[in-house]
């Protein structure tokens, strides 16, 4: 099971790192979370470096792949070479859009019509691409789910292993890094969020 999250110049640290960090909290032996990079090195907004663990071609071949935020997004999307190397399907893959990622999904026509979650600053220029932005933190229609706002990237992430793993799963990630003496809180929040865009694995646990 490979996870891919795509983190191009100018990302914002909280949008790829915090996903990196609750994705990785599946210990399972096939389970393979990767930062993938349109070439072997990055720089985020505020300057941290990071290597690629993954190709963009990799990426295209992943179970699950979360598009990015950061302040170069409207630069990505105009660079003609890199959108040629971003082939997704939505009919095999989990496709997650971070803030301004939802732009990237948006000009790669992933999103059909699908209304989006995205970050205030971006929110404009996702209108401008024919999206309509919801003003909510989450939204999943399939296989493809927005978040908007930085802070609500374990949002993302408990989706993804929700739907890869099961709920009980997203529900041991999350565990790990919800503040102490605010557990239920933050859990019951981040549920209430992702659980109407997971019927069949509710209706399988209700089952149980």
């Amino acid at each position: 099971m490979h996870i891919a999250i795509l983190t191009f110049d100018g990302f914002n640290e909280l949008d790829s790192l915090i996903a990196l960090g609750i994705l990785n909290r599946v210990k399972k032996p096939d389970w393979r979370v990767s930062i993938a990079c349109p070439k072997a090195k990055v720089s985020s907004m505020n300057g941290v470096v990071i290597e690629s663990q993954a190709t963009l071609e990799e990426a295209c071949q992943a179970d699950a792949v979360i598009f990015g935020s950061g302040k170069r997004t409207r630069e990505v999307v105009e660079d003609q070479e890199i959108m040629a190397r971003l082939k997704f399907d939505a009919t095999r893959q989990l496709l997650a859009a971070q803030c301004s990622g939802a732009l990237i999904l948006a000009k790669l026509g992933l999103l059909n019509g699908t209304p989006a979650c995205t970050d205030l600053k971006t929110k404009p220029w996702v209108v401008a691409a024919g999206i309509d932005v919801l003003n909510q933190p989450f939204f999943a229609n399939g296989n493809i789910a927005t978040v908007g706002g930085c802070l609500a990237s374990h949002y993302l992430a408990a989706w993804i292993i929700a739907r890869l793993e099961g709920i009980e799963e997203a529900k041991n990630a999350l565990s790990y890094v919800v503040p102490v003496g605010e557990q239920e809180e933050y859990m019951e929040r981040a549920l209430r969020n992702i659980m109407p865009y997971l019927p069949e694995l509710v209706a399988a646990q209700e089952l149980n």
